[in-house]
């Protein structure tokens, strides 16, 4: 089992913002970059089956950036506990409860995104920047430790992205 980890593209800032923070959108430079990124992450094959999102907008949105260039729109699955107190029980409870899906991937927030990964991958201390993409092949959807396949800074996306 896969799971991928994104974390969702540049939005407004907080102070910037005037709504509730659930509805932030991404900026406009980063619907830009989410558009290459999504580009990038479909030319590296990554065969996901199901991408699971957290329900704020900014999340919501980068998620269907990419679902929309892998030919997954019906395969988006809002989930609230990627929002809120996101970890490594939550992660597990996710994948249990979709056991078709062999490779997942889920859009999130920090700071759980890097902590639930630091803890899948042995209490390791990682930073998922914004809109950078980690994955973790996992021996099963129950375990509580896998080893880190990749991770992918976002300008690494972008560029992949213009040249793909």
């Amino acid at each position: 089992m896969i799971c991928y980890f994104l974390r969702h593209g540049i939005a407004v800032a907080p102070g910037e913002w005037q709504g509730s923070d659930a509805e932030r959108p991404l900026t406009p430079d980063g619907c830009k970059r989410m558009e290459r990124e999504a580009k990038a992450i479909a030319s590296l094959g990554l065969d996901i089956d199901l991408i699971v999102t957290s329900p704020l907008l900014r999340a919501r949105q980068t998620a269907e950036f990419v679902a929309d260039r892998l030919g997954l729109c019906d395969a988006i699955v809002d989930d609230e506990r990627i929002a809120h107190r996101f970890n490594a029980d939550a992660c597990r409870a996710i994948l249990a409860d979709h056991p078709r899906a062999n490779s997942v991937m889920l859009v999130g927030h920090e700071p759980a995104m890097s902590s639930t990964i630091g803890r899948l991958i042995g209490s390791a201390d990682i930073e998922l920047k914004k809109a950078a993409l980690a994955g973790i092949e996992l021996p099963d959807r129950n375990s509580t430790v896998g080893t880190l396949i990749c991770l992918i800074p976002p300008k690494a996306l972008v560029t992949l992205g213009r040249l793909s």
